[in-house]
């Protein structure tokens, strides 16, 4: 038999769906920054699917350096 959850109590969030909702999070903030961006969930997709010299060089280097920020807070977690 099943145990039904009470509606009224919260779940409890495991690290994996907290560190999922954080990426979530750090992904929409980026494309906040980058609005005119098509960017995939994985960022490390974006950056190995980037073609170097698609854009003006300044674009360039600020869209490949918000990428890197947000992989990195990711991975630090804050």
């Amino acid at each position: 038999m099943f145990a039904l959850r009470n509606p009224r109590r919260p779940r409890r969030r495991t690290a994996e769906t907290e560190r999922e909702a954080f990426a979530a999070r750090v992904c929409a903030e980026l494309a906040d920054d980058l609005p005119d961006e098509d960017l995939a969930q994985d960022l490390d997709d974006c950056l190995d699917r980037y073609e170097l010299g698609s854009k003006p060089r300044c674009e360039e280097v600020e869209y490949l350096e918000l990428v890197q920020e947000a992989i990195d807070r990711i991975e630090r977690g804050c």
